[in-house]
């Protein structure tokens, strides 16, 4: 049995290693529980959207079909079955990649989303790109700066802005931007299919400063809190007594130190940017995955909300992954 420093160095060895597997024994759970949540999340689309007054055989053959066409159709599509059989169907496409096919257009799911899901992205990633850099240097400018008059104004600034509905504030950009008052900008967004968003910037401004808008405020709060704690530790404090220069402080204890809240704050930043982009996409006529849902859920095209749904889903529970395991 090893004793003394060979102990120590068997303890040191076996630190990290084990460290190491914890994470990996985390991350592994955390995914887990993800599945689990995206099974979840899929039952639940699947019953409401079964629950809606619609009839997908009504939708495709029209209200002057007659019965037996109807109940033709129905056998055909595997609604007469029970629920569950329908459901353990639907997941089974689910798991070979198939989302159905669309009541209105009979094209695949897939494809009538696949340049909307495009979009969408692109408008995510344009506003996350904006507003991430931005609320970080509005969060380390004023809490260096902190309980200045700069400071206070910033502050209340942010907090109106918080409390204000992002429908509310893309309302306000669009009489403010789009109409007599200062008509720079289109008020839809018309990008015809096939073509990219980034290719149209006119129509991306509204609805980017809109979501930007919505997120700088929160994530800025958060790393302004962060960068306070840090500026007030023990450690920066140190080395401001070894006569460092308060940019080289700032950077390279402070700001390094304080990223840690902001990048879970990104990831959430990301998180609620997919969630909240259904009605800024609705408001401009965006033609993203939000626009789709909206029109999905108004003609009843229960494939699509449910396509939609669970990629929105998806799509959070990814975010929320992400944010955890980066912190």
């Amino acid at each position: 049995m090893a004793t003394g420093p060979e102990a120590g160095g068997d303890a040191l060895a076996a630190g990290p290693s084990t460290r190491s597997a914890g994470h990996a024994g985390w991350i592994a759970r955390r995914l887990a529980v993800s599945v689990v949540v995206l099974v979840g999340v899929s039952i639940l689309v699947f019953v409401a959207t079964q629950a809606l007054p619609s009839d997908p055989a009504v939708q495709i053959l029209g209200r002057s079909a007659a019965p037996e066409q109807l109940d033709a159709l129905r056998e055909q599509l595997g609604l007469d079955r029970p629920l569950v059989e329908q459901y353990l169907a639907w997941a089974g496409d689910l798991l070979r990649g198939s989302l159905g096919d669309s009541l209105a257009t009979r094209e695949p799911v897939a494809a009538h989303v696949g340049d909307r899901a495009v979009n969408t992205l692109a408008l995510v990633l344009l506003s996350a790109v904006i507003a991430i850099p931005l609320a970080l240097l509005i969060g380390t400018l004023t809490a260096v700066r902190r309980d200045r008059p700069a400071d206070h104004a910033t502050q209340l600034v942010l907090l109106v802005i918080t409390a204000i509905p992002e429908f509310v504030i893309g309302l306000l950009l669009l009489i403010l931007l789009s109409t007599t008052v200062l008509p720079w900008l289109p008020a839809v967004a018309i990008i015809p299919p096939g073509e990219s968003a980034f290719s149209h910037p006119k129509e991306l401004v509204l609805p980017v400063l809109t979501l930007v808008l919505t997120v700088v405020p929160y994530l800025a709060r958060l790393h302004r809190a962060a960068m306070v704690d840090v500026l007030g530790s023990e450690y920066v404090q140190m080395a401001r007594l070894k006569g460092l220069p308060e940019r080289l402080v700032i950077r390279r204890h402070a700001l390094r130190n304080a990223l840690f809240p902001a990048v879970q704050g990104a990831a959430l930043t990301l998180v609620y940017l997919t969630g909240g982009i259904v009605t800024i996409e609705y408001l401009f006529a965006y033609p993203g995955l939000g626009s789709a849902l909206a029109s999905a859920v108004q003609s009843r095209d229960l494939p699509v909300v449910q396509g939609i749904v669970l990629l929105f889903a998806a799509a959070y529970v990814v975010f929320n992954l992400a944010a955890d395991v980066l912190t």
